[in-house]
């Protein structure tokens, strides 16, 4: 009678074929054969590593030969050398970086902003984490038919729509817009700032403060004309978009408001 092995290891640690191995980079991305737990690495110390998911739980595993899965491919995770290259390890956002990651094809949500500069600015600081969840942002020109926009837009539990407004304070026109968008798949939000110019910290920028404009003057001359800049709004936002490197460039305001609607895009 032919005898079977008893041998139960699971495939990926059998020895029969090679694996490449990889060093333990903060920032890579892979998921333990054993548990399935996925995550970032973020520290590599003798004999272990550490790793972060997304939703911010650390564990630590010890770095086996064949323990890993890199893309779905078994690898075994060595110590990175000393003298390899630095990666950053959070995007502008303060996210935990994915070096190499693919973009994830659009989801069917998506999160709309009032301007070009709402949208640039978002870009800056989020773009890595939008284009890994999937997550588009287009841009109105204004609010002013912002109920019409979400009827048409449709959404759903599969396809939600987030709507980031300037200057969102009680009583003001932008408040009560906001307040007739009533669907349970869309949420309105916004900044208290007249322009999103305003939710750049003015130290990121080296100045004091925001200038105040007197009512009846457009608002961005008004500003470039009091800080001494050219009256050219174009070269002005430029200036101050080179002036954002991170989220700590940028009021609370805004902060926790973008990544509200990211999270409600994507749940």
């Amino acid at each position: 009678m032919r005898q079977y092995s008893p041998d139960l290891t699971p495939p990926w640690k059998k020895p029969q074929q090679p694996v490449p191995e990889v060093p333990a980079e903060p920032g890579l991305v892979v998921e333990e054969a054993g548990t399935g737990f996925c995550g970032a690495v973020i520290r590599c110390e003798a004999g272990t590593v550490t790793l972060e998911d997304r939703f911010g739980k650390h564990r630590v595993f010890p770095m086996e030969p064949r323990g890993f899965l890199l893309e779905g491919r078994a690898v075994t995770l060595v110590r990175p050398s000393p003298a390899g290259p630095a990666r950053p390890t959070r995007t502008a956002s303060g996210s935990v970086a994915v070096p190499g990651a693919r973009a994830r094809v659009a989801r069917a949500g998506r999160i709309y902003v009032e301007g070009r500069h709402d949208a640039e600015l978002v870009e800056k600081v989020w773009g890595d984490d939008l284009r890994i969840e999937g997550v588009v942002v287009e841009y109105l020109e204004g609010v002013d038919d912002l109920p019409s926009i979400v009827e048409s837009f449709a959404p759903g539990p599969d396809a939600r729509l987030g709507v980031l407004v300037d200057h969102l304070v009680p009583g003001s026109k932008e408040w009560r817009i906001a307040e007739s968008v009533t669907s349970d798949h869309a949420l309105v939000v916004g900044h208290p700032y007249i322009d999103i110019w305003e939710a750049v910290k003015p130290s990121s920028l080296g100045i004091e403060s925001w200038p105040r404009v007197p009512r009846g003057q457009d608002w961005k001359t008004g500003v470039c004309r009091a800080l001494g800049w050219p009256e050219n709004t174009g070269a002005a936002w430029q200036r101050i978009l080179s002036g954002v490197r991170t989220y700590k460039d940028l009021e609370p305001e805004l902060l926790g408001r973008v990544e509200e609607l990211i999270d409600f895009v994507t749940a």
